[in-house]
């Protein structure tokens, strides 16, 4: 790993400790041998929830960000497990499609920013750039089963599992 990548990363996560939105979990990934692996953070983010309910609100995503040797000039990949739901994530590889990981990435950006930032595209999604065209035309033509959908994959993301 490089030795910007890393600098950046452990200052990220010292950060992270320091003061992370309420719900959200982020740890470097870490391996059967106890070694940490600062180029692969585990993640979950809460649905949002609010003064109104969405269909997200009680689920904890698992989400994994990968780094790779140019980060920060590079943004992380992220991905959700296989199958997960959403118009804005590749079905058969549970990457997001996200204008601030993609073509709007900056290396300030930080993985309090991205984390937000897709918390914000589940309740937000975009089916203007639709990562899985089946799932945006549910969105787009049937908001109930949509919500119905949603609100079973939240049951099933129910607890943190870390």
């Amino acid at each position: 790993m490089s030795g910007v990548a890393r600098s950046r990363l452990a200052a990220e996560r010292k950060a992270w400790r320091q003061n992370h939105p309420y719900g959200f979990v982020a740890k470097p990934y870490i391996g059967p041998d106890g070694s940490v692996n600062l180029m692969m953070w585990n993640c979950f983010i809460p649905g949002e929830a609010g003064v109104m309910q969405t269909c997200w609100e009680k689920g904890h995503y698992p989400i994994t960000l990968i780094f790779n040797e140019n980060y920060p000039t590079q943004s992380p990949r992220c991905h959700f497990p296989y199958g997960f739901l959403h118009p804005n994530v590749y079905k058969d590889s549970g990457e997001v499609c996200l204008s601030i990981i993609g073509y709007d990435w900056k290396p300030e950006i930080t993985v309090k920013q991205i984390l937000m930032g897709i918390q914000f595209l589940l309740n937000n999604p975009n089916p203007a750039s639709p990562a899985n065209s089946e799932f945006k035309m549910v969105f787009v033509q049937d908001r109930v089963e949509y919500e119905r959908k949603v609100r079973e994959q939240a049951q099933q993301y129910s607890r943190v599992l870390f």
